[in-house]
């Protein structure tokens, strides 16, 4: 093999190499990217079927003065490697150095983060505007693919691009794919020009107004350099068309090509343990199992999913089996709601299951479409909250998109089982829109470890309950499941209303009352979906402390259960609540303002927003509030707003103050103030 790669250090090393050498250069490259994701793992199919079109355009081009912007960026491993990175893929020491999506952080041939789809087109056109109005010469490229140019701003943006009249050239990266399958009549017509050659007069983007050209072979440098040349300097908009192969150097097994080697985990080390399904996998296929199952006799229920079905436990065979119950919209979250909330208009059932990160491209359909409209439909959130991912893809403001849109009812199970009877309730007698932000990592190893649940669920109870799961000592015989459309919580909730406030705002919903899973006194911990078994973990760091808290599982984030909280007043007068996401506008906040807004008329609230002078938590809260003379003060935890990179769990954890020990020290230290 040649030695190319380990001299290039940037674009003009590469430019010194002759076309005829290119070859060889991808070959070496495509060899790197395949190590590389053997040990760090990565987006693996996407890089090596790009390898060439990458060195073809800094061939040609001259990055940074010309503008390279790579749709989703999660196929830009050659990129980095030619633009000065080359080390953090080649070099065991440094591997993980470099993010696995563009970062001006980074480099200043990267022009924005990216790690969603579609918007390569509409920066680009921005950026060719702002060119063209100060006098620049520059080229503007968009490379955008792999099923991202189903996106609807996708479009948006190449209707932009015909009216602008300056350069601007968009690289369409056709592999046939995208992480599954690509879905929708777009499709059949780039179908029908890499048939033609890119002949066939039904052309989408001449249709449009742009320029176009199509690459056959788009592994070939020698084509896409000549190509690409013949488009620099232009004066107008122009689609280069180039057909590559998703998972180039890869075995070319049909399944593991179309979705499988889209990302690719670290190798694991022969003879260990095959990994066990993550939560997304574990509870996403529970749900997909017991949807199934009532397919026959229920035509109108219909699973949804704009692309990345595989993450969430939706996997080919069960799509095979599904048929017509099941509809991959491509990726297109914003008409993936909208279509929701019109299959649920015309009486069918749409279940729809995205990773929150995507649904954020949908927030004003969630709003307008779905909630407004009241129309009755199942969202499946799948990675909400605190995770050790990239900046582009965290969930920790999940709760806070979700649970401040009106008429969204957002529910938060703490275990595989409530999941699924939430899921038969709202795809049954609720008639409302419902998010179900479905159980995390730190649910799934609790239940598959025995330490958690620690309390058993009572047969069509809503919460896990120790007996009666009530403040005021009251019991309940009553195990109506919850798909029945009855109060299937019964009493487990305090049914107190003080001063004329509600027990609930939110009648109809069985989720709505707040269960009781451990009584104690003096501190109530309520600990909201995912941080439900640390809310538990703490009471036990208590334990040993000699306090002996009680422990509440709200269910949901979309309303307040008033008499729950009014009851806590009763021989408790700390209240700490624990959410693994975003503090300012989520959960906790809320429940501080309750007790603040229902204070005793001349009693100050206040904020203590770091009791330690040397931590650096923003967004611990320490609020007071009286009611008939006792008082009720109110700790949160969380994470505090910021968007954070690669940083793992634990050590974000111990940022936040999210362990046990941390609430434990907490609350002791309130006790005695």
């Amino acid at each position: 093999m040649s030695d190319f790669l380990a001299h290039i250090n940037g674009p003009d090393d590469l430019k010194r190499l002759s076309v005829a050498q290119l070859p060889d250069l991808a070959q070496e490259i495509r060899a790197a990217l395949l190590r590389y994701c053997a040990a760090e793992g990565g987006h693996i199919g996407s890089n090596l079927g790009m390898v060439e079109a990458t060195i073809a355009l800094h061939y040609v081009f001259d990055s940074p003065n010309d503008r390279i912007v790579f749709d989703v960026s999660h196929q830009s491993y050659a990129h980095k490697m030619l633009t000065g990175r080359r080390r953090a893929f080649t070099d065991e020491a440094l591997f993980g150095s470099a993010t696995g999506f563009t970062n001006p952080d980074e480099s200043d041939h990267d022009p924005f983060v990216l790690g969603h789809t579609g918007t390569s087109i509409s920066l680009a056109c921005g950026m060719a505007k702002a060119r063209d109005l100060m006098g620049g010469e520059n080229d503007v490229v968009a490379v955008i693919g792999d099923g991202s140019l189903s996106s609807a701003v996708a479009f948006e943006g190449l209707n932009e691009a015909a009216e602008l009249g300056g350069n601007l050239i968009v690289v369409v990266n056709d592999n046939e794919m995208s992480i599954a399958e690509n879905h929708g009549g777009m499709y059949a017509g780039l179908a029908e020009l890499r048939a033609t050659k890119g002949t066939s007069p039904h052309n989408l983007f001449r249709d449009m107004g742009l320029d176009y050209r199509y690459v056959e072979d788009g592994n070939d440098t020698s084509a896409l350099v000549r190509a690409f040349e013949d488009v620099r300097g232009c004066d107008h908009a122009t689609v280069v068309h180039i057909h590559t192969l998703k998972g180039k150097g890869l075995p070319a097994d049909e399944e593991g090509r179309v979705e499988g080697n889209h990302w690719h985990d670290p190798d694991r080390p022969a003879g260990a343990a095959p990994a066990l399904p993550n939560a997304r996998k574990t509870y996403g296929g529970m749900a997909m199992d017991a949807l199934a199952a009532r397919f026959d006799d229920e035509p109108g229920l219909i699973v949804m999913s704009p692309a990345t079905p595989g993450s969430n436990g939706i996997t080919r065979q069960w799509r095979a089996a599904a048929g017509r119950h099941y509809l991959d919209t491509g990726i297109a979250e914003e008409h993936a709601v909208a279509m929701a909330a019109g299959i649920a208009r015309a009486g069918g059932t749409p279940v729809l299951a995205t990773s929150a990160t995507f649904f954020q491209r949908a927030y004003d359909e969630i709003h307008q479409e779905f909630a407004l409209n009241n129309v009755p439909g199942t969202l499946l959130v799948f990675a909400g909250g605190l995770a050790g991912a990239d900046n582009t893809h965290s969930g920790a403001g999940d709760v806070a998109m979700f649970g401040n849109v009106p008429g969204l009812t957002c529910l938060a199970p703490t275990s595989g089982d409530e999941m699924l009877r939430m899921l038969a309730w709202t795809t049954g007698p609720a008639q409302r829109p419902v998010a179900i932000r479905m159980p995390g990592e730190a649910v799934l190893a609790g239940e598959r470890g025995g330490a958690y649940p620690r309390f058993t669920a009572t047969a069509g109870g809503c919460g896990r309950g120790d007996g009666d799961g009530d403040l005021d000592g009251a019991t309940t015989d009553k195990t109506t499941d919850a798909t029945a459309g009855d109060d299937a919580c019964g009493d487990r909730g305090a049914r107190i209303s003080v001063d004329g406030i509600a027990a609930t705002s939110d009648a109809g919903n069985p989720w709505a009352r707040y269960s009781v899973t451990r009584h104690g006194s003096q501190v109530a911990i309520m600990g909201l979906g995912n941080a439900y078994p640390l809310a538990e973990d703490a009471a036990m760091e208590l334990d040993a402390r000699g306090i002996h808290a009680t422990v509440i599982d709200p269910h949901q984030y979309s309303t307040l259960d008033h008499g729950t909280l009014e009851a806590l007043r009763e021989g408790h007068s700390l209240v700490v609540t624990v959410e693994d996401g975003q503090l300012e506008g989520g959960w906790g906040g809320k429940i501080a303002a309750y007790y603040g807004a229902h204070s005793d008329a001349h009693n100050d609230v206040h904020r203590d927003a770091n009791r330690d002078a040397h931590s650096d938590v923003h967004g611990d809260a320490n609020h007071a509030a009286h009611h008939d003379g006792l008082p009720m003060r109110v700790l949160n935890f969380g994470a505090r707003k910021e968007v954070t990179d690669r940083i793992t769990l634990p050590d974000l954890c111990r940022r936040y103050r999210l362990t046990a020990g941390d609430i434990a020290a907490a609350v002791c230290e309130a006790s005695i103030q």
